[in-house]
């Protein structure tokens, strides 16, 4: 097929995509879906074939996007050190990632005064091996600054950690992140379901939350669109900004926009229950692309939006009824590992390894790190703790577990339960099987500091970490570990 043959191609199919067109009666252009698909992939191959042997298309290749910085940062990185890219070769493509919260926590100390510091966050430590874009940050900095003189102040000081806030006031944090966010919408993503305490009191709260909800990810949209640039991708982040997609694409329809969910996505007959569900699947396909954690959550998405929206799903997205493709995949999210690496070498991390060695000798170390949330099972780990110790009295005193519980919505009640849960069952383990110079679980209520967390993880023999699981799991796993003494493994749940 000529170059002018495959550019006819491409113009029919380009017709047949237009809204409203009846074809005119031509039974050359495919009148269903399957049919179209077919043609488009032909389409690609001799697109993808003509490119290699045309003299023609090898003069136009300037009007083509031009990727040779992309691969001269591929090239480099392979021939460069393992932790470092050299800084020429790295992509000038700048990222405006959009989170409910942004990396650091502000912390006010006078009328025009403020200190910042990085936050120890999921989000953070998963976007930290992110390099090879100019990044800036926008999102909330997680506190009320009623003022002017304030809010110009800490603008100027998140300005040096390339952050840009967005101002919300007590009500709408209240209304829109205590209530739709993690009242609504966290629960039933976890398969907890909504609220069903009061049914009328619940409508009458979903409907102000839901609005207070839907503000709020304009204010975000409006500081994005401030501060855009054009050729600028904008990468929203999770169930806070559900809406943030559709707000961007309506001011700026040419805008390249991304949306990433940090949690599971439900079945559609999970999904179906939430009186919004509409409206969130449209708000969320007007992005570019659609990215889950897994190949699960990302089906789930696209049954949603087939079954509730009766759109077409694809092997690669979803398409709407005027042939506009969605594409939805699934990202694994990871780790920067290189950066721990680093940080074993280093002299007080080595530091903090003895001292746990010494602290901790003759006694196998579990650890589990973990928020100290509903979903992450912590009570569930810790008991069927106790059952292993209960039926294996040899490892009763050469064992230890280790909890970080990082507390999380500390003003939330029913995570105030929790904390007081966690607590009794601990205090009872380590009254029942403890010594007076040794116990067996030591629990913390805090974060710790990352090389304090290498040196642990250093030391660990058995990571744990337990989602909404039973713990005869758990029990399977410790004792598949205790059976050989030189198993080192990391066990998910």
């Amino acid at each position: 097929m000529t170059l002018f043959e495959t550019q006819d191609l491409h113009s029919e199919l380009q017709i047949e995509r237009m809204p409203g067109n009846k074809y005119n009666g031509s039974s050359s252009i495919p009148t269903d879906r399957v049919t179209r698909l077919l043609r488009e992939r032909e389409l690609k191959k001799i697109s993808r074939a003509s490119s290699l042997n045309s003299e023609t298309l090898d003069n136009n290749k300037s009007a083509e996007p031009d990727f040779s910085h992309v691969e001269r940062y591929l090239e480099g990185a392979v021939s460069a050190s393992p932790y470092e890219v050299p800084e020429e070769l790295l992509p000038t493509q700048r990222l405006l990632v959009v989170a409910n919260r942004l990396p650091v926590s502000a912390v006010r100390r006078g009328e025009d005064s403020w200190s910042l510091e990085i936050s120890a966050g999921g989000l953070v430590s998963a976007l930290l091996g992110v390099k090879e874009f100019e990044a800036r940050w926008i999102g909330w900095a997680g506190v009320n600054v009623p003022d002017e003189v304030g809010q110009k102040a800490l603008t100027q000081a998140l300005a040096e950690k390339r952050c840009i806030p967005v101002f919300l006031d007590e009500e709408i944090v209240h209304q829109y992140y205590n209530g739709y966010c993690n009242n609504i919408l966290w629960p039933l993503f976890h398969y907890l379901g909504l609220p069903q305490e009061d049914r009328l009191a619940t409508t009458r709260s979903f409907q102000s939350q839901f609005a207070a909800y839907k503000k709020a990810n304009q204010m975000f949209a409006d500081v994005v669109n401030k501060h855009y640039e054009e050729g600028d991708v904008v990468w929203c982040h999770d169930y806070h900004l559900m809406f943030l997609p559709e707000c961007l694409k309506k001011h700026n329809s040419k805008m390249k926009v991304g949306w990433f969910l940090h949690t599971p996505f439900p079945s559609s007959e999970i999904h179906r229950t939430l009186p919004s569900r509409s409206e969130l699947l449209r708000a969320v396909l007007a992005a570019d692309l659609v990215g889950f954690h897994t190949y699960d959550y990302a089906r789930h998405f696209v049954s949603s939006c087939t079954r509730i929206l009766g759109m077409e799903g694809t092997p690669e997205g979803v398409e709407d009824d005027q042939g506009r493709l969605t594409r939805v995949a699934a990202f694994p999210i990871g780790i920067d590992s290189n950066r721990f690496i680093r940080a074993l070498e280093q002299p007080q991390v080595q530091e903090h390894i003895k001292e746990l060695k010494e602290r901790f000798a003759g006694r196998k170390v579990m650890l589990g790190v973990d928020r100290l949330d509903m979903i992450k099972g912590i009570p569930q780990k810790i008991l069927a703790f106790e059952k292993f110790l209960e039926e294996n009295l040899y490892w009763r005193d050469k064992v230890v577990l280790l909890q970080i519980a990082v507390p999380t919505r500390t003003d939330v009640p029913e995570y105030q339960k929790l904390t007081s849960q966690v607590h009794e069952i601990v205090g009872r383990i380590n009254g029942r099987f403890g010594t007076l110079i040794k116990v067996p679980i030591h629990h913390l209520d805090r974060s710790l500091d990352f090389h304090a967390l290498c040196a642990l993880y250093a030391v660990t023999g058995m990571v744990l970490s337990l989602l909404l699981t039973s713990f005869q799991i758990v029990l399977v796993m410790m004792d598949k570990y205790f059976q050989n003494d030189g198993f080192l493994g990391k066990v998910t749940g």
